[in-house]
Parts: C-alpha cells; sequence; structure tokens
C-alpha cells in the first residue's frame, strides 16, 4: 500500500486500503478463467467482488474477444477498479457497476458465459487471528465470509445463477479446507 501500486499478471495495477492486495494465489484463479475462456470466442465475463479488478483487467488483456463487467460493492474499491480500467486502456472492453453480490442481479446485466469471484472467505472468528501485515491493513469487507466463511458462496451459487448462460462456468477462489 506504500507506493500505491502492484503488478498483477503483468499489468500494473493501482491499489488502496480499500483493496486486498493481489496475490500469486489469484493469478493461479485468473489463469484458470483465461484458459477456459480462451476457446470460447466472443464471451462476456463477470468479476463479481472485484476489488482492484485484477481477475477480470487479467482476463480482458489476453481474452481479445472477451467484454468484462467488474462487479463491486465498495464505493471506494470501485474508483481503483474505474482507475485500472483506465490505466491499462481498457475501456473499450471492460465496464464497472457498483453490484452487491449478496443481492440477485438485475435482468439488464444479461448473461455471462464465466462468472469469476474472489469473495471473502475468511471465518469472521479467524480475522484476528490474521496476520498483522492482513488483519491490520486489508479491508475487512473483502475478508470476512460470516461464521464459517462460506456466505458469499452460498449466496452466489443461489441468487447468481441464472446470471449465467447454458453451459456458463463458475470459478471461485477458496481458502484452506473449503474446497
Amino acid at each position: 500500500y506504500l507506493i500505491g501500486e502492484w503488478e498483477f499478471y503483468g499489468l500494473p495495477l493501482d491499489i488502496s486500503p480499500a483493496v486486498l492486495i493481489p496475490r500469486p494465489d489469484t493469478e493461479v484463479l485468473a489463469t484458470k478463467l483465461i484458459d477456459a475462456a480462451r476457446g470460447a470466442g466472443a464471451c462476456r465475463i463477470l468479476d463479481l467482488c472485484a476489488g482492484s479488478g485484477c481477475i477480470g483487467l487479467a482476463a480482458a488483456a489476453n481474452l481479445p474477444n472477451a467484454r468484462v463487467l467488474l462487479g463491486e460493492y465498495d464505493e471506494e474499491a470501485l474508483k481503483i477498479c474505474r482507475q485500472n480500467i483506465r490505466r491499462n486502456r481498457l475501456t473499450a472492453r471492460v465496464a464497472s457497476l457498483k453490484i452487491d453480490a449478496r443481492e440477485k442481479p438485475a435482468r439488464t446485466l444479461g448473461e455471462f458465459q464465466f462468472l469469476v469471484s474472489n469473495p471473502p472467505y475468511i471465518p469472521s472468528a479467524d480475522i484476528d487471528t490474521l496476520d498483522a501485515s492482513v488483519r491490520e491493513h486489508e479491508p475487512r469487507l473483502a475478508l470476512d465470509g460470516g461464521a464459517d466463511g462460506l456466505d458469499f458462496y452460498r449466496v452466489i451459487c443461489e441468487k447468481w445463477r441464472d446470471a449465467l448462460c447454458e453451459n456458463g462456468m463458475l470459478f471461485f477462489e477458496v481458502g484452506i479446507g473449503q474446497a
């Protein structure tokens, strides 16, 4: 956070205390998404709980026929998403929108071939046991996944299934012991 930027998947990203610092594990998720979407041709991708936008932006940068929507609930994080879209010159194919992943999506969003999410997944009681570098500096909103850490997975699977087209694919980052 001190320098205000981070590299993810070869892309320079602005970061702030409003978003998680992208980690190598998240690059694995981005790779899985990109590999799956590579053969899909023109496709729509939704990055839900987007934070800095790193996953969706990596997909857009590597999939020239993809259109990406970065969905983020927190206003400050959404500002970072928008800065990163501009910074990486992806405004023609990437949009951002305030979206609450806990709510059923508006029909106007349409359908997506791919939905990717790195939602909050740390159990609430475990937050205080995290390393101080995470606990004291990363946004709690992006960490706290409820009592067992699975709240967002449940709600996304329940409420967002209709946002995926037939044969659409869902990609999640999960915590240790949650898969």
